[in-house]
């Protein structure tokens, strides 16, 4: 198959880019984070993005960057939170090796912090965490193909699990 060696998402918090970043280490490829490739697009940050220009702005850039990671990057790919959200996106999703990192409020929460860089959290980040657990985790279940859950583990522990699964 062609595509990402691995494709991460999961809600805030769950670690995607530090794992994916050991991950793409332990397997000898590249890393590539969504969300950093829509601020360098954009030339600004994404809660820039959000302020500026509102949230579908960011939805269908995010929606472009996903296609466009999908089809050019061989490594692992970390996606934002929100990725799955896209109906087009969890289509394009089918058929690719998609790891949903599973992590619980305490342990997404004690991650994001006061997620001052997060802006879907900057209100209230507690209740709307629990919020985007509850709402988006149908959505990481439709499109992963491995669920690996990151509660109680360091970012090592999970790249290792994550990696045992993707060997054939």
């Amino acid at each position: 198959m062609s595509g990402p060696a691995a494709v991460l998402v999961g809600p805030p918090g769950a670690g995607k880019t530090t794992v994916g970043r050991i991950l793409a280490n332990r397997l000898g490829v590249a890393f590539r984070d969504v969300d950093h490739d829509i601020e360098a697009a954009a030339g600004k940050p994404i809660s820039d993005i959000f302020v500026n220009d509102g949230e579908e702005a960011f939805r269908s850039a995010e929606v472009a960057a996903v296609a466009a990671a999908l089809d050019a990057h061989p490594g692992v790919l970390a996606l934002g939170g929100g990725a799955v959200l896209s109906a087009e996106t969890r289509e394009r999703l089918r058929g690719h090796r998609v790891v949903y990192l599973e992590a619980g409020l305490s342990a997404a929460v004690a991650r994001v912090g006061m997620a001052k860089d997060r802006p879907v959290l900057a209100l209230n980040p507690r209740a709307t965490l629990r919020y985007l657990l509850d709402a988006r985790r149908p959505l990481y279940e439709e499109v992963a193909a491995v669920v690996v859950n990151t509660d109680d583990r360091t970012p090592e522990q999970v790249a290792d699990a994550i990696a045992l699964e993707l060997v054939p």
